[in-house]
């Protein structure tokens, strides 16, 4: 870590570099013209494409490549070589305005809390251990090699029959997971021509889908169905052990190999702070994105439960909303620090797309619901310009 500690001038942090912080970062920096300091703080030197993890057949290809779903943080110093801080937040201190990075003390003048969620596994016992995840992509590599190894064991007849892969979680990322596997061309991937997985969906008491159109919901359903996906609804997990699912039913569900995408949670050191949480951990922020009882402290991204005061539901945790929030917590900072009123955030979402498989999606879009490869193509077009935009701004461009 190349920062100095409290010796320095308190600097306004920006805790985590996915969708939500690096759009913050770059916010701030426009909106300041190089007032105060600004520094990005994550693990890790990259940024990654977290919206995109779930094309496992790509990643069982690139075999450990990773540059087509990260960006280099390194381009974001401009010239400055205390503007990233790499490292784990270790606690987050707000009544003393201070973090802990892997063990040092570093002030902060206004924070921004943008460390994005972690697998929610909800106390079933053995769904850490036996499940794959792909919310991270070190997750999802883990499971694209597995898939392949396991596919490429079968096509040499050892051991026979086909690979069952079972699924859990009813939502937008388990819907676009089982799909993907469902639909990948593994042949290609392989390097010979082997038979296609057996792709079983668990959907919970949550219906499939939950919150989305119905005529979404339908299309999805239908699209899933003509891939080869069971679906497998109203059952809970009890249990997960090394090669089968026990329900709360009782019947128990055998397969080769298990993915959860049942749902996230705020990290741990969020839930560690000493405010009022939500739902799964998240912190509750009042219409200006800002923690109530600590002026200048504000989350945005997976981390914040943003009540909608239209609809008075939390606004859903997605790289959608993520963006949409940081420029408005970047200008409600800089207000803060000028002792000036703050801006409230309004929410307004452009649109749903699911993919279901490498070939089709659903959407629901200027209030049209949509279903076939062109919805698809209009998903990929979104993430390919999200996808130069991340990589406009490595390189230290400025809009």
């Amino acid at each position: 870590m190349s920062e100095k500690t409290d010796a320095q001038e308190p600097a306004i942090l920006v805790l985590g570099a996915g969708y939500a912080g690096l759009e913050l970062w770059h916010a701030l920096e426009r909106q300041s013209h190089g007032k105060y300091p600004i520094r990005l703080v994550d693990r890790h030197p990259v940024h990654v494409m977290r919206t995109e993890l779930y094309e496992l057949a790509r990643l069982s290809e690139a075999e450990g490549g990773v540059s087509p779903w990260v960006v280099p943080l390194r381009g974001l110093l401009a010239g400055r070589t205390d503007a990233l801080l790499t490292g784990t937040v270790e606690e987050i201190d707000l009544a003393h305005r201070v973090i802990h990075l892997d063990g040092q003390r570093v002030s902060f003048r206004s924070l921004a809390i943008c460390l994005g969620s972690v697998p929610a596994y909800y106390g079933v016992p053995g769904a850490d251990t036996y499940c794959h995840s792909v919310y991270r992509l070190s997750g999802a590599q883990k499971l694209a090699q597995a898939i392949r190894d396991a596919l490429g064991r079968r096509s040499s007849g050892v051991p026979v029959g086909q690979l069952r892969i079972v699924v859990v979680g009813g939502g937008s990322t388990g819907t676009e997971v089982a799909g993907e596997i469902a639909t990948a061309d593994w042949s290609r991937s392989v390097g010979r021509t082997v038979r296609a997985p057996q792709v079983r969906l668990v959907i919970g008491a949550l219906p499939f889908l939950a919150g989305l159109d119905p005529n979404l919901i339908a299309r999805a359903r239908k699209l899933l169905g003509t891939a080869g996906v069971e679906l497998l609804e109203g059952v809970n997990v009890r249990r997960v052990e090394r090669d089968e699912l026990e329900l709360a039913s009782g019947a128990r569900i055998p397969f080769d190999l298990a993915v959860w995408a049942a749902g996230v949670q705020a990290p741990p050191v969020v839930r560690a702070i000493p405010v009022e949480h939500g739902r799964s951990g998240r912190i509750r922020v009042d219409e200006h994105l800002e923690v109530p009882g600590h002026p200048g402290v504000f989350c945005v991204g997976d981390v914040a439960e943003f009540i909608d005061s239209r609809t008075h539901l939390p606004i859903p945790a997605t790289a959608q909303a993520a963006v949409a929030e940081a420029p408005v917590a970047a200008r409600n900072i800089l207000l803060r620090l000028r002792g000036r009123p703050l801006q409230p955030f309004v929410y307004r979402e452009r649109g749903v797309i699911v993919a279901v498989g490498t070939r089709t999606a659903v959407g629901r879009v200027g209030g049209l619901t949509l279903g076939g490869r062109p919805v698809l193509v209009l998903k990929n077009l979104v993430e390919s310009a999200e996808r130069r935009s991340a990589r406009t701004h490595a390189r230290g461009k400025r809009s």
